[in-house]
Formats: structure tokens, sequence, C-alpha cells
């Protein structure tokens, strides 16, 4: 299975959780009790909590598909030159070697967030997921400050 078919398969099944727990919510705050009531109210907060999660999910995978055409578009995404074990796995060193080229660009140019979308990618392959992920992040921010500043010209 994919990580986007993943992905699908488990926002369907928050949307249908979240609906269960909204209708039986309803049913507790109809019986009118108090205590029905608060337990019925907590019933909204879940689902609204998880869908929230789910939307920004979705923004940042819509930002940084983005990012990535835009860098195809210009013949910038990384290049994969990393070194594979007989099992198909990213040798550890070789991507600690791409890693450091990785953060020594991003050092020189802070305000580039070409440099910060392939430093992302270089965290990720080196097995760094929440360094890559705020990394991205930053990028998409660099991003829309450069598109915004391109704008107003």
């Amino acid at each position: 299975m994919t990580s986007r078919t993943g992905f699908f398969v488990l926002s369907a099944a928050l949307l249908l959780v979240s609906l269960i727990c909204v209708g039986e919510g309803v049913q507790l705050i109809a019986t009118g009790k108090p205590l029905g009531i608060g337990l019925g109210a907590c019933a909204f907060v879940i689902p609204a909590i998880g869908v929230w999660f789910l939307r920004q999910t979705v923004r940042f995978g819509r930002a940084s598909e983005q990012l990535a055409r835009e860098l195809e578009a210009e013949d910038g995404l990384p290049v994969d030159e990393l070194r594979r074990t007989s099992g198909g796995r990213i040798d550890r060193a070789s991507a600690d070697e791409v890693f450091a080229r990785r953060q020594t660009e991003a050092e020189r140019s802070p305000g580039d967030w070409r440099v910060f979308f392939r430093l992302a990618v270089a965290y990720a392959d080196a097995g760094d997921t929440p360094r890559a992920r705020k990394t991205m992040q930053h990028a998409i921010k660099l991003h829309g400050s450069t598109v915004q500043i391109g704008s107003t010209k």
C-alpha cells in the first residue's frame, strides 16, 4: 500500500469515526441530563480536533507537492545520489554525506526555499522525519513570503 492510499484509508476511517462520535454526542445531549449534555459536548470536540489535524496534513501535503512541481519545472529537484545496501535500504553514511552538503547549502542561503526543500529531503533520507517535516514547513513558509514579495512588485 502506498503512503497516499494509506492516507486516504485512514482519512476515511477518521471521518467515519467522527460522524459516529457526533451522532452519539447528539443522542447524549438529547437525554437532557447534565452528565449526558456534558459528555455529548465533549463528543463534538474530539472529532473537531481530528478534522483540524486532517486539514493541516492535507494543506502540508499540497504545499509540499506544489514546491516539488516548481523545483521539477526548474530542474532543481534533488538527484538521488544515495548508495543503497543489497536489500535496497539507504546507506547511512551516504545519507549523512548528502545531508552535510545540504545543511551547508542551507547555511549559505538562509532565505532560499529551494535549499530548504532539498534539506528536508536529506533529513527524510537520513531517517529524521520530524526534522524533515519541520524543515519542509520552513521551506513552505519561505516560498510563501517570496511569492508575496514577488507579487507586490
